[in-house]
């Protein structure tokens, strides 16, 4: 062997070590979630996309960690300390309050950043909107705070329905303040509502008939994290009985349902990634207030409209931002 290739192999064993602690110092970012990976892809690639915008990209200059509960809450804290044993060097909560209060139990010291649907001020996720303090951030995409607005557009869409249904995770953190807040709406508009009660498949299969039986003539499905991860499951017996639905996010509407109104969430996971990113550069998440969105989406499916044999009043096709043909 010439000495010029043994001097060649012998200093690619010299920087071996080097590019080894290099790939062991790229940072690990923890992604919980309550949901599953199918529903979640838009979201996870708006996340990406902010975390890329703040310097890191994925395999490249850090590694993720996922860990998807499915729609069971009960998996989420054997999920959240998996990923505590991993020592992240930031948790992303994301689905909603089961994950980030699953990661709030999990460590008070890895600077954590959530998506949750209602005020994490409540429910102790944070001190203040401003001035989080302690280890955790993120946004608010107030999906349990506007059940109220979207029974109103169901109601203007049937405003002779004898009986409208409502769908509700009774396991949701959020599911008292969305009762109280549908209570009070139906009473405001004198609509009659029969509320059911789903937290797991064969909940579902039991609502869907008391729906039938009780002769709803148009459902509101709440905000819920379990309700994302059956959202084909839903659409098809909305579809299957025609029964003019509302929810939370767009991807019920291009599933198949009638009507959404809400945020767009890959509009606040890339403000997480963001958040995410200012994190790994050491940025404290007590210095990041809670975001909160300032614009919403109303998107009807006329094709669903159709199936049904419904004409949508001219009112809410004029304030609909896409009508999906």
């Amino acid at each position: 062997m010439r000495r010029r290739d043994f001097l060649g192999i012998f200093a690619g064993f010299a920087l071996w070590p080097s590019f080894a602690k290099e790939e062991h110092s790229k940072p690990v970012i923890g992604f919980l979630s309550s949901r599953t990976p199918e529903d979640s892809a838009r979201i996870v690639a708006a996340f990406r996309k902010g975390l890329t915008e703040a310097g890191y990209v994925e395999g490249q200059d850090a590694t993720i960690a996922y860990r998807w509960a499915e729609g069971d809450y009960e998996r989420l804290p054997a999920l959240a300390a998996e990923i505590v044993r991993l020592k992240p060097s930031v948790l992303i909560a994301a689905g909603g309050e089961p994950s980030a209060l699953a990661a709030k139990a999990a460590s008070a010291e890895i600077p954590t950043v959530f998506s949750v649907g209602g005020d994490p001020v409540k429910i102790g996720l944070v001190r203040s909107m401003n001035r989080p303090g302690g280890n955790m951030t993120g946004v608010s995409l107030l999906a349990t705070e506007l059940e109220a607005k979207r029974l109103g557009i169901l109601h203007e869409l049937l405003p002779r329905a004898k009986v409208l249904g409502v769908l509700i995770d009774r396991e949701f953190q959020e599911s008292g303040t969305q009762i109280l807040e549908i209570t009070r709406a139906a009473e405001d508009i004198e609509q009659p509502v029969e509320i059911v009660y789903a937290s797991n498949d064969d909940d579902l299969a039991i609502v869907f008939e008391r729906l039938k039986t009780v002769g709803a003539e148009g459902l509101l499905v709440c905000a819920s994290p379990f309700f994302d991860t059956r959202g084909k499951h839903i659409v098809a017996f909305e579809a299957q009985e025609r029964l003019p639905a509302i929810h939370q996010f767009r991807e019920y509407a291009v599933q198949g349902a009638l009507m959404s109104y809400g945020v767009s969430p890959p509009d606040g996971y890339r403000q997480i990634g963001l958040y995410a990113g200012q994190i790994l550069k050491g940025i404290s998440p007590s210095d990041l207030p809670v975001v909160q969105p300032t614009t919403f989406e109303f998107v009807i499916n006329a094709k669903a409209a159709g199936v049904a044999g419904l004409d949508i009043p001219a009112s809410l096709l004029a304030r609909a931002d896409e009508v999906i043909q």
